[in-house]
């Protein structure tokens, strides 16, 4: 069973990529089509790729792993705290310092 749907995807607005003119060629096989110069994102496939983190990051959790929350947009910023100290695990929320891996 998939961690999230089309329909919440849709309902969030994931769908909606960068503006054209701002091409990533390794983006390609991600993206549905363009629309009023916007690239929409292909859902199907994000589906299968969220599921396939998930699934990456509970085994790691299972195993005793460690994994580092990123997330340094103010709109991420308390959600990626809150979550990694709940997970008992690292996390950078703030500006991300070159060479820091």
């Amino acid at each position: 069973m998939a961690v999230i749907t089309m329909k919440q995807l849709l309902e969030a607005g994931v769908h909606f990529g960068h503006q054209t003119r701002r091409w990533n060629p390794k983006m390609k096989k991600y993206i549905f089509t363009e629309r009023n110069g916007i690239y929409i994102i292909d859902l199907q496939k994000t589906v299968k790729l969220i599921d396939k983190a998930y699934n990456f990051m509970k085994e790691t959790a299972e195993n005793d792993g460690v994994v580092l929350f990123v997330g340094t947009k103010k709109q991420a910023q308390d959600s990626i705290e809150e979550e990694a100290t709940r997970a008992g695990q690292y996390y950078v929320n703030h500006r991300w310092l070159g060479g820091t891996l």
